[in-house]
């Protein structure tokens, strides 16, 4: 056995414990857009700027070479987008909505995978989506009754965000690292100075702002792209799913806010779903790597 061999076997289960961290900083999202008062657009702005920082931290300590190119630059755009609206649906609809919906990401890959590029779907992947979409439309029905379809729909719209970025970033071109960063220094610029309107400038309010850049997206993502690089896409999607559960669970402890019924079943509709598929999936480049 060489030594890179070693080496990233010995990295495996740290690599494990980023995993489930980054999921566990990614999970604070919905609560504490919660608890401040601000505009959503502002509070983006703020953790996104903050975020940028620590992310640019990262890239110098680590002398990772930012790639500037149309592939990078579609993906920046596209973080912009999956940050924004996943702001501005946790004030137009519940935390668990949001995230849940957010979730749908890989179903959207393989639709414009198939509308782009004309790649068809496995026979798992096409099963997935339609067990994905039937959970998709429990939250629409329940949002339609309650009035919270417009949050429901923006959540989706960043959840095709989300799979533009993962998309764009397969590519040759794709670099993820550079993507977030140039997305996030984006959204600080263009957002930030919207928090200059707010009047709430108190000492738990930034304090909330400040945990949400440089925690719940600055220090997750830092754990997150280690993570990845050595554990399989197998384990990375188990304990990737932990993020969608737990979100809901600490707005409901702390803020008080619940899923409904009908949202709820399709909760569990769409996670059983896309774990489905990323097992499916993992499996199967397993059985053809050995």
């Amino acid at each position: 056995m060489n030594n890179d061999s070693t080496y990233e076997k010995n990295m495996r289960r740290p690599a494990m414990f980023m995993m489930l961290a980054a999921s566990v900083c990614f999970a604070t999202g919905g609560l504490f857009m919660k608890l401040i008062p601000w505009n959503a657009l502002a509070i983006n702005g703020v953790r996104n700027l903050i975020a940028c920082i620590v992310i640019g931290a990262y890239i110098l300590a680590t002398r990772h070479r930012l790639k500037i190119n149309p592939t990078v630059l579609i993906g920046a755009v596209s973080m912009a987008g999956v940050t924004t609206a996943y702001a501005i649906a946790n004030k137009l609809t519940t935390a668990g909505n949001t995230i849940i919906l957010q979730y749908t990401a890989p179903v959207w890959i393989m639709v414009m995978m198939y509308l782009f590029f004309g790649k068809k779907p496995s026979r798992t992947g096409i099963f997935s989506i339609l067990i994905v979409f039937a959970g998709i439309l429990c939250f629409f029905f329940e949002g339609l009754s309650t009035g919270k379809w417009l949050g429901d729909l923006t959540a989706l719209i960043s959840g095709i965000f989300y799979a533009g970025v993962f998309m764009l970033n397969s590519f040759e071109k794709g670099d993820a690292l550079s993507s977030v960063f140039f997305g996030q220094l984006l959204c600080g610029i263009f957002l930030s100075p919207l928090a200059l309107k707010e009047s709430d400038f108190s000492a738990p309010v930034l304090l909330s702002v400040f945990f949400l850049g440089a925690v719940q997206v600055g220090l997750a993502y830092i754990f997150f792209t280690t993570g990845t690089k050595y554990i399989d896409p197998l384990t990375a999607s188990i304990i990737n799913a932990l993020e969608p559960i737990l979100n809901p669970v600490l707005v409901a402890v702390f803020y008080g806010e619940k899923l409904g019924t009908l949202s709820l079943i399709g909760a569990v509709i769409v996670v059983c779903g896309i774990l489905y598929y990323n097992i499916r999936e993992a499996m199967e480049q397993k059985k053809e790597n050995a």
